[in-house]
C-alpha cells in the first residue's frame, strides 16, 4: 500500500540535500549549467522556491511510504491565487531500489487525489528530456507534452 504523508523537518532536510545535488546534475546533463556553478545555482533555486522550507505556503511536500518504509518524495505546488485550480509537480523521486515496481504510478494517483481535494483540476510538471524513465511514467499516467525545447552542441 502506498501512502503520502506530509514531510516532517527531518525528512525535508534529507530531501533537500538530495534534491539540490540531483537538480544540479540534471541541469548539467541538459546543458543548462556548467559544473562549476551548478550546486550554487541549485541552492539558490531551492531557496527562492521554498523560502520557508517544507512550510512554504501552497507547497505540499510529501514523503512516499510503502508499508511504512520511506520509498520516495514528491513536491507539489498549488499555483497562484489567479490560477487556484492548477497545480504543478516540482519534484518526484522514487528511490532507485524501489523503482520499476509500480510505486511511482501509485504515488502519482495519490497526489492526484490530494490535488482534487484542493480543488485542482489540472496538473503540470517538467521532465528533463534525458529522463526517459520518468517521461514514460508520465505518458502512461495521461500527461501530454505541451512544450519541447531542443538544443545542439556544435
Amino acid at each position: 500500500m502506498i501512502t503520502l504523508q506530509p514531510m516532517n523537518e527531518e525528512e525535508f532536510k534529507r530531501y533537500i540535500s538530495y534534491a539540490i545535488e540531483d537538480y544540479a546534475k540534471d541541469k548539467i546533463a541538459s546543458g543548462n549549467w556548467n559544473e562549476d556553478e551548478a550546486i550554487d545555482l541549485s541552492i539558490k533555486s531551492f531557496e527562492e522556491e521554498l523560502p520557508k522550507g517544507e512550510k512554504t505556503e501552497n507547497n505540499y511536500m510529501f514523503s512516499i511510504f510503502h508499508n511504512d518504509i520511506l520509498i520516495g518524495m514528491i513536491w507539489f505546488l498549488q499555483k497562484s491565487p489567479a490560477t487556484p485550480n492548477e497545480g504543478f509537480i516540482y519534484d518526484f523521486v522514487i528511490f532507485e531500489h524501489y523503482q520499476g515496481k509500480g510505486y511511482g504510478k501509485k504515488a502519482m494517483k495519490e497526489v492526484e487525489i490530494i490535488a482534487k481535494e484542493l480543488g485542482i483540476n489540472k496538473i503540470g510538471l517538467h521532465v528533463f528530456g534525458h529522463n526517459k524513465i520518468a517521461r514514460g511514467l508520465y505518458e502512461k499516467m495521461g500527461y501530454e507534452i505541451t512544450n519541447i525545447k531542443m538544443s545542439k552542441t556544435i
